[in-house]
Order: structure tokens, then sequence, then C-alpha cells
């Protein structure tokens, strides 16, 4: 405010801008500085305990039960920090609620992707949710649709979603990305990208193993018991059942 905004007011060819120019430069408003500098550090240690608490929130969960006993609000916010610890940007647009919506926007590789959280302790989310959120995906551009439900969905809605842009994360895939956000030490959280299923994060280029398409967890090999073939299983079967052709 005072060497920037005073130099460019002072080239100004108003004279009114070139007075008030002069005076931000020698220091006559000093206090609104001072207060514009106050409002910054607020911002951010607000920011701060904010980011702290989501951490803290992520880190405490210990299954199903403790994801239902929470708030939706809360429940809003851990999927959120699930979901920055896979690399990705997070916006909380505070459009869902309770009753649904868009509650958060995705940001990774230049797509972005829409959430919708459910957090309904008995209800499956049926297709009508899946429905409204195609149709939003349409409307703001995006890339993908995801939507996380602490149980699980109808067979319509699961129909309904097969061959379209929309994830579908059941209760168990949910606590798997819960746990594996659990391993890594915030500090630490690598930026990764697939491509074809495999990780190309330099820490991780020794890893052969793609990666699951449903919790994004190492896969290693297992072999079919009938057919004898060999496919990609998810490590953390049975609580996530992703599977790729080798």
């Amino acid at each position: 405010m005072r060497y920037g905004i005073g130099w460019y007011l002072s080239s100004s060819s108003s004279p009114v801008l070139v007075g008030v120019g002069k005076q931000a430069a020698a220091g006559i408003y000093a206090p609104l500085e001072w207060m514009a500098l106050g409002i910054c550090w607020a911002g951010a240690l607000i920011s701060f305990f904010r980011q702290r608490s989501r951490r803290r929130l992520l880190d405490t969960q210990t299954g199903l039960d403790s994801l239902r006993a929470m708030s939706w609000r809360e429940f809003e916010m851990l999927v959120g920090e699930a979901f920055r610890r896979r690399g990705y940007a997070i916006q909380e647009t505070g459009l869902g609620g309770a009753d649904g919506g868009i509650d958060l926007i995705l940001r990774k590789d230049g797509k972005t992707t829409l959430v919708q959280c459910k957090q309904w302790k008995t209800q499956r989310v049926d297709v009508k949710v899946v429905r409204e959120m195609f149709g939003l995906l349409a409307h703001h551009g995006a890339a993908a649709v995801k939507i996380v439900a602490v149980g699980d969905y109808t067979a319509d809605a699961q129909r309904f979603a097969q061959g379209k842009p929309i994830e579908l994360i059941h209760g168990e895939a949910l606590l798997a990305m819960v746990r594996e956000g659990q391993t890594l030490p915030p500090a630490k959280i690598p930026t990764t990208e697939t491509i074809a299923g495999v990780r190309t994060h330099p820490d991780l280029a020794s890893s052969t193993n793609p990666v699951c398409p449903k919790c994004g967890t190492d896969m290693i090999q297992r072999f079919n018991r009938r057919t004898k073939d060999q496919f990609w299983g998810c490590a953390k079967y049975p609580a996530c059942r992703g599977t790729r052709v080798v």
C-alpha cells in the first residue's frame, strides 16, 4: 500500500490521485496498512487451524461406525480431506448441505470433478440422486462425478452409473480411502498421476504394480481358481474388490 499504490498513484495524470499517492508514500495511511496486514494474518491462522482440524478428523477414524457417528458437515470435511491426500485441490462449495447437491469440487490434472456426499445411515442411495448429479455434470462442464456414501447404492443406481463418468463410492471403499490417507503423513503426501492405472510419481517409479480403479491402492497379482488366469486384484480385498486385467 505504501510503495506500490503510492508509486502508481503518484504517476497518475490526476492531481487528486497524485496527492493521495504522495500521502500513501509518506506513510499517512499506516494504520490502514497494518489493519490489512492483520486481516491477512488472521486469515492465515484460521486456514491453519481449519486444516489441522480436517487432518485430525481423518486420522482419528476407526471404522464405519465412526463415519456414521459424525455430523453431515464433518462427513463432508472428511471426504474432502481424503481426496486432498490423494493430490486433489479441494473447493468446499457450501451448495450441498444435509439435503444434498454439490458438496465438493475436485481439481487435478486440469480436470474438474463434482462430489456429493451422502451420510445416509440406513437408506441406500437411489437412482434419483445419481440422475441429478449426472445432470449437474453437463451443466457445470465437469469431467466426472463422484458420489460418496457411508452406506451402499440401489441396483438401479448402479445400473444407471455404468458406462458414465460417475463413480459410486460406498462405505467400505471410503473407509479404504481413509485408511490409505492415515498411512501418509500430511507433510509427505505425494501428488501422483496415473497413466493406464500405473503410478508415475518419481518416489513410486520403482513399482510396476497398477493402482486399484476403485480405491487407488496398489494391486497384487492373483489367480482365478477356476480358469487359472492371472489378474490384478486390490491389496485390500475383500474390503475392496477392484480388479484389472494383466
